[in-house]
């Protein structure tokens, strides 16, 4: 009876499982909320039981303004995913990835959710952020906290129009939905957030023309540089990868955000793909360089104080988790580094939600 509990119903079995708003329109503002998991069972029981009511306090706010666009996704560290759940776990999740080179470095930071919210309104952001720490408060303590904002016509601090070649509609799914390749998982994502402080004072010296060929893009228009003009070394000219002949694209939603009174200007960055390793190896090239030394010029004048890679699940698994949620460990504890990399590329693929208790299915309106 009690192996029942944790196997999805099998005439639930063949619907399609319901992703969280990743590929949600863009909005004029965001809150991106990192949260630490406190010690203690209770905690984690409190998180579980959470899942299965984040849809319904995003209604109730939401309802305030149906025309705001408000959504939230939440995602799960590596160690946190292993606390809750157990296995099976996603194929490819992992402790984010540090990056040293010389004097750039991407940073890992402390990190177990995320609550990505997006709206085209700051207050009702403000007020489901602040409906889900009253709900979940007490099991958890603060990472960090941005609130991001669209500046003009959707550029960043530094200038120039951030987000150009996002993929839309069908092929935005596409970049950032997990399809059969991890089929426990499908219609989950990976989400990579850094947080960078510019240095405008620095930025702002250098030439229209130089900062160009930095970024690859025309400042004023967001016409792409020419190959012929653009350095290899461009930051969109690193951040392009290519596999078999084919572009392998991300879909990104950063912010700017700042404190004018204290020179604080940055930008968030935050990417969703179905596999972590795309933006890995986004990164590899800005921060080492492609070949190494052909680094990423921007991180001269940028640098990142932030970094973490979370797992999103499908809104179906949020919703049929709950507080006695049965949990199988996993066969690696967090202190063996090579059995914890083999747990998470060779993790239980049984196919079921890995889950108990269910508590019904999802309403697809």
């Amino acid at each position: 009876m009690e192996s029942d509990l944790i196997r999805e119903p099998e005439p639930e079995a063949s619907l399609p499982r319901v992703a969280q708003a990743i590929v949600a329109p863009l909005t004029r503002a965001a809150i991106f909320l990192v949260v630490k998991i406190k010690p203690g069972t209770d905690n984690q029981d409190v998180i579980r039981s959470f899942c299965g009511d984040l849809s319904a306090i995003l209604r109730a706010v939401e309802f305030r303004d149906i025309e705001a666009g408000l959504s939230c996704v939440m995602g799960f560290g590596s160690e946190a995913w292993d606390r809750l759940f157990g296995a099976p776990r996603p194929a490819h999740l992992h402790p984010f990835r540090e990056i040293r080179a010389g004097a750039r470095q991407a940073v890992a930071t402390p990190g177990d959710l995320i609550f990505h919210i997006r709206a085209k309104r700051m207050d009702l952001c403000f007020e489901l952020a602040t409906q889900i720490m009253a709900r979940v408060g007490d099991a958890v303590s603060s990472a960090d906290e941005v609130h991001g904002f669209r500046y003009f016509d959707d550029r960043d601090l530094m200038g120039f129009v951030d987000g150009t070649e996002n993929p839309r509609g069908n092929a935005a799914a596409e970049a950032a939905l997990i399809g059969e390749e991890d089929a426990a998982f499908t219609g989950g994502s990976y989400v990579i957030v850094q947080k960078y402080l510019h240095d405008l004072d620095g930025w702002n010296r250098l030439s229209t023309e130089a900062q160009e060929k930095i970024i690859g893009r025309k400042k004023l228009s967001d016409i792409e540089l020419d190959d012929s003009v653009k350095p290899t070394s461009a930051h969109n000219a690193l951040t392009t990868i290519v596999e078999d002949g084919k572009e392998i694209k991300i879909l990104r939603d950063n912010m700017p955000f700042g404190k004018a009174s204290e020179g604080e200007f940055g930008t968030y960055f935050i990417g969703y793909s179905r596999s972590p390793r795309t933006i890995e190896k986004m990164l590899e090239n800005m921060f080492i360089g492609n070949p190494p030394g052909n680094y990423d010029r921007i991180l001269d004048f940028s640098r990142a104080v932030t970094g973490n890679l979370f797992f999103v699940p499908s809104a179906t698994f949020l919703e049929n988790v709950s507080e006695d949620t049965a949990t199988t460990p996993v066969s690696a504890s967090s202190g063996d580094a090579s059995a914890q990399r083999e747990a998470t590329e060779h993790g239980a693929r049984d196919g079921s939600l890995g889950i108990g208790s269910l508590k019904g299915d999802i309403p697809h309106e």
